[in-house]
């Protein structure tokens, strides 16, 4: 019995929410592809892995929760909020802390994850950024 589209998503969400990265990796394909509410791309498995890690490093707490989870097909949509705190140095500071509501969408290939993309609204962190900077 194969997984379906659905647990394979949360389970990249799981993983993010551990920072997982080696189960990150697991649950992509090769091609993975990552798209940013922006609409900017980033291509390959090993590329995303890397890019996780920087993120994580910015983001040190960042997390995911899902509220609602769609699914038909191989497509997924997950409604729910994205947050954590935006550290340039390192620390943890409660000025530089952000949440926003976001949507995420999975396109499960073979019980791996081909394409994640998010829609959010970037301006609390970016607004951070600005401040810190």
């Amino acid at each position: 019995m194969t997984d379906s589209p659905a647990s394979i998503a949360q389970a990249f969400v799981r993983a993010i929410n551990r920072h997982d990265l080696d189960a990150l990796a697991e649950l992509m394909t090769e091609q993975h592809s990552f798209i940013d509410s922006m609409g900017n791309v980033a291509r390959g498995r090993e590329q995303m892995q890397a890019g996780w890690a920087a993120y994580f490093m910015m983001c040190p707490d960042y997390s995911i929760a899902v509220e609602e989870t769609y699914g038909d097909g191989p497509a997924v949509v997950m409604l729910g909020v994205a947050e954590g705190t935006y550290t340039p140095d390192g620390k943890l500071k409660p000025e530089n802390r952000w949440k926003t509501p976001a949507v995420f969408r999975a396109l499960v290939e073979d019980g791996k994850v081909a394409e994640w993309r998010v829609y959010a609204d970037n301006e609390p962190i970016r607004e951070r950024m600005r401040k810190r900077s």
